[in-house]
């Protein structure tokens, strides 16, 4: 198998593999939509909120934003607590979640939370956790797509989109890497 045409733009990135099969081409689709693992808020703790939207329906938001943070045994991140504390009248954004944590924040700063009126107000604490995709889609790292080449089906156009929680190569590179683990471990039952 080799990559050809490789070509990222931002989030994006676009690329042909050849000599593949349908299996390996529909592998690294699986893994980047449901096995790479990213952090995604999980738990939120309102202590005030005077809005006139429920807590459930402003925790389903928040736990929507894609998270950008270092993850991994070898880093020791695998949670990190954000708080969010405004007064109206304001518009919330991502970039009201804070955090002690340097290393994380949201990926998107812009992002609308909801708009709060004179007088109300919303203060909470939140818990982002490391998830996979298979376990919620707050969880997914990015977005991926394929197609076969009709005069050769052993190509590959694919496209991959980064939801924003680590650069698109970066998506691509731990895909490989868990596929790659997931073949040493078959072959070491296989082989017993």
């Amino acid at each position: 198998m080799k990559i050809e045409k490789l070509k990222i733009e931002g989030e994006k990135m676009t690329f042909t593999l050849r000599g593949a099969d349908h299996a390996s081409a529909n592998a690294i689709r699986r893994v980047i939509m449901s096995e790479i693992p990213v952090l995604a808020i999980d738990e939120v703790d309102f202590y005030e909120n005077t809005s006139s939207l429920f807590d459930e329906y402003i925790a389903h938001r928040i736990g929507l934003i894609p998270i950008k943070a270092d993850l991994g045994i070898e880093k020791g991140k695998s949670k990190v607590m954000f708080s969010l504390d405004c007064k109206g009248p304001c518009t919330v954004y991502a970039s009201d979640l804070k955090t002690k944590d340097k290393e994380a924040k949201p990926a998107y700063e812009k992002i609308q939370i909801m708009k709060l009126r004179e007088g109300q107000s919303l203060r909470l604490e939140a818990i982002a956790r490391e998830g996979i995709g298979k376990e919620h889609a707050k969880f997914q790292a990015g977005f991926c797509f394929y197609k076969v080449h009709k005069t050769d089906p052993t190509s590959f156009d694919f496209e991959i989109e980064s939801f924003g929680s680590m650069p698109v190569k970066k998506l691509l590179e731990k895909a490989v890497k868990i596929i790659t683990n997931k073949a040493e471990e078959f072959k070491k039952i296989v082989t017993k």
